[in-house]
């Protein structure tokens, strides 16, 4: 193990060839330090926002509802403080009773691509699955991209 302890400040200031250069059990130090800050930074947001919704949550719900909407942005006031509490909107749809609203469009003789946003797709293990010779009618149609790498850093013991 290096006797090297790096720094959030330190790795900032790093250039991203510096820190490839850094001997393993640094790169595996650094890896670990900053998943363990990820956490406890995920932990201490949601505690915060805990709190946040435990001191502004009931005014916000007023203020909303004396606004008449459900949804959206709300400002309140807490001293100096301006808190401005966003309540977005999620929508689903539920896909079984859209593909049967679809069949209906289609059969009364309409576009379904006038009212709903169509998107084709196949799953992966499906279509690793098919013959080649279905495959085969489906690989114009088909793109593949390389995602972002993932990267796990362990120390192994010399023995």
């Amino acid at each position: 193990m290096s006797d090297l302890t790096l720094y959030p400040a330190d790795i900032a200031a790093m250039s991203v060839g510096q820190l490839a250069a850094l001997p393993p059990a640094q790169k595996a130090e650094i890896s670990r330090n900053l998943d363990e800050a990820l956490a406890w930074l995920k932990q201490a947001r949601a505690k915060f926002d805990a709190a946040l919704e435990a001191a502004y949550g009931e005014q916000a719900r007023a203020a909303r509802l004396e606004a008449g909407k459900d949804f959206g942005v709300v400002h309140l006031k807490d001293g100096l403080l301006r808190v401005t509490v966003d309540v977005p909107k999620r929508v689903s749809w539920d896909q079984a009773q859209l593909a049967a609203i679809a069949r209906r469009i289609a059969a009364a003789g309409e576009k379904v691509e006038d009212y709903l946003d169509v998107e084709y797709s196949v799953s992966e293990s499906r279509f690793s699955n098919w013959p080649p010779a279905l495959r085969a009618g489906f690989d114009a149609a088909r793109t593949v991209k390389p995602g972002k790498p993932t990267f796990r850093l362990a120390l192994v013991s010399e023995e």
